[in-house]
């Protein structure tokens, strides 16, 4: 009998839902459904919490190939959790260039400002840079909260979106002859790109 339906069995030989089950074991009710539809395994602490609850040893609950697996499972969780804390954290830091002066003012003034500090330029331009750190950095901060939760799918999103914010945040600097803060953008770019490369590189 594979994991999924001994897990199965065990749940409902003490009449409990999905839920109660997740409440019993500090999990969500998708980690439950996930494991019980063979789609993943817990980690190992889950492994050890649900042969507390249940009263049974973990060789019982699970073979020795499925725990390899399992363990190969978590790695690959925690890899994506790191890489998107990474990617996030990135994406946040982009709030410096709202502050920092790496911005060309005009053929005015040869020295560089902040964006705040910014008068050689027209007010729909400095909008659109604050628009571009802004929504970058806020795709940032859900990345945070994302990787906190039990949402691969989310994560993967969130990640390509990233991207696309790097690509745009990128030409709209270099477009408008704004070199500091392009080069800024595309630095965090080849870095995101490096990282998801190195992720699929994985088995």
């Amino acid at each position: 009998m594979e994991f999924n339906e001994k897990l199965q069995e065990l749940r409902k030989s003490r009449s409990l839902t999905q839920e109660e089950l997740a409440e019993a074991l500090f999990v969500s009710r998708t980690a439950i459904s996930k494991w019980e539809s063979g789609r993943g395994y817990p980690s190992l602490d889950s492994l050890k919490e649900i042969s507390r609850y249940f009263s049974v040893s973990i060789d019982e609950l699970i073979c020795p190939k499925e725990i390899l697996s399992a363990a190969e499972d978590e790695k690959k969780e925690c890899m994506d959790r790191y890489l998107s804390m990474i990617c996030s954290t990135l994406d946040i830091l982009l709030a410096l260039l709202l502050f920092l002066p790496v911005y060309g003012n005009g053929t005015d003034s040869p020295t560089s400002v902040s964006l705040y500090a910014i008068t050689g330029l027209s007010p729909w331009i400095k909008t659109v840079f604050a628009a571009v750190i802004g929504v970058t950095v806020l795709n940032g901060v859900c990345g945070v909260i994302i990787s906190h939760l039990d949402k691969p799918i989310w994560n993967r999103h969130r990640l390509v979106t990233g991207m696309v914010l790097s690509v745009t945040g990128a030409a709209v600097f270099i477009l408008t002859r704004q070199p500091y803060a392009g080069i800024i953008c595309l630095t965090m770019l080849v870095v995101k790109g490096l990282l998801i490369g190195k992720r699929k590189e994985l088995p």
